[in-house]
């Protein structure tokens, strides 16, 4: 729904940028603005990816700003705009709405990233933050549960079955070190921590080896699952510092 309220997009960006620290970030994606569209804004809507089918439902809700944490452009791609991409763009342009993203900031942010919102969501302590520009949050449980315990409970909040790597998943666990999305090679680091669990979204070969070698359980619970909490959150700062109305476009994606 529009809101009389307009708010500069310059406005918006300026504070996100100082808030999330996007200049400390080394990142493989850019931060901050990504494609320009109308230069104030009354609507926004948030979703984890700048999908088509995301892309379609802020054009549905008359948005003026999509914000994302996977935004539309990679290091790692061509840079040629064919195809998907040129659909993507095309559309966003012909109704004018800017595409907002912020990637490693946004994971890492102590307050509304995707790690601390995951640990609130799945009712965890969070006691620090390590490893390569702090992506790796750790703390404990309110009480010990077993993995298979712990395993279940992040399948019924989170919505999607995890993929579970453990020697025995009667063992108890306590101490955990998480990291959102695909953070599989925070592992061996999690490991080094002394925790009994790790938990992010992807896995990777060699997980699995470490995981019955190592006795510590790996729990694989969805890149889209454990990343859908950082966006809304920031969502709903933006919406409280500028009185703007906004919107969470949750699209199924099984990964």
């Amino acid at each position: 729904m529009k809101s009389n309220t307009m708010v500069s997009r310059t406005e918006i960006l300026s504070w996100c940028a100082n808030e999330l620290a996007i200049a400390t970030f080394k990142d493989f994606s850019p931060n901050g603005l990504q494609i320009e569209g109308k230069p104030n804004i009354s609507h926004i809507v948030c979703a984890v990816t700048a999908s088509q089918a995301a892309i379609d439902f802020a054009i549905s809700q008359q948005a003026d700003l999509l914000l994302v944490h996977h935004g539309m452009f990679w290091k790692s791609e061509p840079s040629i705009i064919t195809g998907w991409k040129k659909q993507r763009i095309k559309t966003l342009i012909n109704h004018d709405i800017n595409l907002v993203g912020y990637h490693l900031p946004l994971d890492a942010h102590q307050q509304w990233g995707n790690n601390v919102q995951l640990a609130a969501k799945l009712g965890w302590i969070v006691e620090g933050c390590g490893g390569e520009q702090n992506l790796l949050q750790y703390g404990r449980l309110s009480q010990p549960q077993t993995v298979a315990d712990l395993v279940q409970h992040i399948g019924q909040t989170l919505n999607r079955p995890p993929l579970l790597l453990c020697q025995n998943p009667h063992q108890t666990v306590q101490r955990l070190a998480w990291c959102s999305g695909g953070g599989q090679s925070f592992f061996q680091q999690a490991i080094d921590l002394g925790v009994d669990a790790f938990i992010t979204g992807e896995v990777s070969e060699p997980q699995y080896h470490l995981a019955l070698e190592s006795g510590i359980a790996f729990i694989a619970a969805g890149h889209h699952a454990t990343e859908r909490y950082g966006i809304q959150s920031l969502a709903a700062a933006i919406s409280t510092q500028f009185q703007l109305p906004y919107q969470f476009f949750d699209e199924f994606n099984p990964v």
